[in-house]
């Protein structure tokens, strides 16, 4: 059997061409390398200049892993839900019943909750008999900090639909690596002081950044901080605002465009 130069030349040409006519594909690849930098040189920084941390570091590190994988599951279970309709060509059928947009969005939102909750819980669980960490032990607070999560996953989760419908299934990797986009900003392992100046200001605007803040101050210091709880709550309510007003744009001008017929896998 010989082995023909030309046509893997060729076929090396046919990825070449997909990749240079797919932003995400091309935004993918230098993606999780710099993202992976940022967050734990952040975190080595802080942990190289506050030595008492480290003391306590077990606890904060496993709770900020457990509650950073409800915003990414709730965030993956509303896209995921969504990219399903495309993979099976049944969006259009969907809209060809009496469904409306708002009430697939609810159905969504729906899902998401149900798929992070049977994401997260077993780790939780685990977490107990392995590790000797309980993050029940945070109580009442907790439920604030998974809803908030949640709620915020699910406003990414309306950005990203909004991409697949006027992108298509290219922007099907938006779905994987947008919440990462806000880790280093979201302080999920680190106090937010951490971060430069106009990073400080930014995270500021994220409610996952309060969310953190608010579970450092429960484990560290026993203190439910309302302020912190009340900004993520006002910051949600505008994300959801904003996604839901992104889809619907996105959704009106698929239709008209008739794309809701073409997205499929």
């Amino acid at each position: 059997m010989t082995v023909s130069l030309n046509r893997v030349g060729a076929m090396c040409l046919r990825h070449y061409y997909t990749m240079r006519r797919s932003w995400p594909r091309l935004v993918e690849m230098a993606y999780w390398p710099t993202m992976q930098m940022v967050i734990w040189g952040f975190l080595s920084q802080f942990l190289a200049t506050n030595s008492t941390y480290i003391a306590n570091a077990f606890g904060v590190l496993l709770a900020g892993v457990m509650l950073w994988d409800v915003l990414f599951r709730g965030q993956l279970g509303f896209s995921l839900s969504f990219i399903e309709e495309l993979w099976s060509r049944n969006l259009a059928n969907l809209y060809c019943s009496p469904l409306t947009p708002l009430e697939h969005i609810l159905a969504l939102i729906a899902m998401a909750f149900l798929r992070a909750t049977i994401g997260v819980l077993p780790a939780m669980l685990l977490a107990i008999p392995f590790y000797d960490f309980s993050i029940f032990g945070l109580g009442v607070p907790l439920l604030a900090f998974f809803f908030n999560l949640l709620i915020m996953g699910c406003a990414l989760g309306l950005m990203v639909t909004a991409m697949v419908l006027r992108f298509g299934l290219a922007a099907e990797n938006m779905a994987w690596f947008l919440v990462f986009l806000l880790a280093p900003f979201s302080c999920v392992y680190y106090p937010i002081e951490v971060l430069p100046g106009w990073a400080q200001a930014f995270a500021m605007a994220l409610p996952s950044t309060h969310v953190f803040e608010g579970m450092r101050a429960v484990l560290f210091d026993g203190v439910f901080r309302w302020d912190h709880f009340s900004a993520a709550v006002a910051l949600n309510g505008g994300l959801v605002v904003i996604g839901i007003a992104i889809y619907l744009f996105s959704f009106s001008r698929a239709r008209k465009l008739g794309l809701l017929l073409q997205v499929g896998e």
